[in-house]
């Protein structure tokens, strides 16, 4: 490809973002406050599935300098190959005089692109962005060790959300607490993806993370049989899973290609396995995983009813939001855990080597026979984990508890869904 032509499709790309800024709703991001990339001469790597912000995020954190970008996912360079990268970089300097930052989007349609990056680093001050985990952290890992920052995006959070619409709230506030509750509806229901109100739009997100990030790109041969397991695989949010069981259901041969299946689901980010916590790392590995997805949107294009999933909703809604918190804190890991008797625990919040929080997700608090069997568990959990944080996330009940049971004595927070999403508990 000739550089007059690189030139041209530069230049078209950075008009449209620059567009875009000016014609649509753009709000910061969380995430944006941890960074300053004057003050870091590793590559930034942003990933995380389709359409959550992740090109926005990068304009966004360079908005205060000069800096060139180009998008690999533009048809007219699909054919790209690494031994073009210098025509690009030829091309910014006749567009742009000397620059100190570059964005590239979508980097992972590039063959061997690492080996460009590996050398440009030296002398630039670089972000990437993809939608695929595994492509850019192992090349990365291999070749920039130690060198390069991870940030995982997600669709909007609920502070974000709420920012998005345009809702500035005092949480004290009765008036502004109807609104944020109201908003709290609309954010279960639809999710968090920018354009995430119009339910076509987010099944051609998934539609695409199906069809061109899986099975066009790892070639899949049993492509409806895959189409089956992905609906699968979501509509066992918030449920424990073991692959001998989706082995079964869709009548595949071997647990192998299960575990391979929903391995390519997680590398592109559309669904999460949270394992079961024990003190030997051997028996996480063995024990079932509960699995979560990445957006309620998606959850609901598939067709799920709200009311009827609601208990379940609010349970991926708070591994979301664990799964942030979890992105700004790399000391944090998640796990869900079952007592010797099988009472179960939603999840377990550790760093370092301590377990920090117990966290249970009970939208009908107020039943008594569901009260008591969530204090239960949280408690003998608690004993098992030596934790003295304990928390039931509740659909409208906010309290302060002291419990005692058989003996053991502990203090559990009630706290509202809505709040725990916009305080840092």
């Amino acid at each position: 490809m000739d550089i007059e032509t690189l030139k041209l499709i530069i230049h078209e790309q950075k008009d449209d973002v620059e567009s875009r800024f000016r014609k649509e709703n753009i709000i910061e991001r969380d995430i944006e406050k941890l960074f300053d990339l004057n003050k870091t001469k590793q590559v930034l790597t942003i990933t995380g599935i389709r359409r959550c912000g992740k090109s926005t995020l990068a304009h966004l954190f360079l908005k205060k300098y000069k800096y060139a970008y180009i998008n690999f996912d533009d048809e007219r360079i699909e054919s790209i190959k690494i031994s073009d990268m210098n025509k690009i970089l030829e091309a910014f300097y006749q567009l742009y005089g000397n620059i100190d930052f570059i964005i590239f989007d979508e980097i992972q349609n590039v063959l061997k692109w690492e080996l460009f990056i590996t050398r440009l680093q030296q002398s630039k001050k670089i972000i990437i962005t993809g939608s695929n985990s595994r492509l850019l952290s192992s090349e990365l890992s291999t070749r920039l060790t130690g060198r390069h920052i991870d940030i995982i995006l997600s669709p909007f959070s609920f502070r974000e959300f709420l920012r998005f619409r345009g809702l500035n709230y005092d949480i004290y506030l009765t008036a502004d607490i109807a609104k944020i509750k109201n908003y709290l509806n609309e954010y279960l229901i639809r999710g968090g993806f920018p354009e995430g109100d119009d339910k076509y739009h987010v099944k051609s997100i998934y539609d695409d993370i199906i069809t061109k990030d899986i099975l066009l790109r790892h070639n899949i041969k049993f492509r409806s049989v895959f189409k089956e397991f992905a609906r699968l695989a979501v509509s066992s949010f918030s449920n424990e899973i073991t692959y001998s069981n989706f082995k079964d259901i869709l009548n595949v041969k071997s647990v192998h290609t299960i575990r391979n299946y929903l391995d390519v689901l997680e590398e592109v980010f559309l669904v999460f396995k949270l394992p079961k916590f024990s003190f030997k790392f051997k028996q996480q590995i063995r024990e079932p995983k509960k699995l979560y997805v990445v957006d309620n949107g998606i959850i609901d294009m598939l067709g799920f009813k709200f009311r009827e999933n609601i208990g379940r909703i609010y349970e991926n809604t708070v591994f979301l939001e664990l799964k942030r918190r979890q992105s700004l804190n790399n000391m944090t890991e998640l796990f869900y855990y079952k007592t010797s008797q099988g009472h179960e625990v939603d999840f377990v919040v550790k760093r370092g080597v301590n377990v920090q929080h117990l966290i249970q997700v009970c939208y009908n608090i107020k039943d008594e026979n569901v009260k008591k069997r969530e204090i239960r568990s949280l408690i003998q959990s608690s004993k098992d984990l030596r934790c003295k944080s304990l928390i039931i996330i509740t659909g409208d009940y906010e309290a302060e508890e002291e419990i005692s049971w058989f003996g053991i004595e502990r203090k559990i927070k009630f706290i509202p869904l809505w709040k725990w999403m916009l305080t840092d508990l």
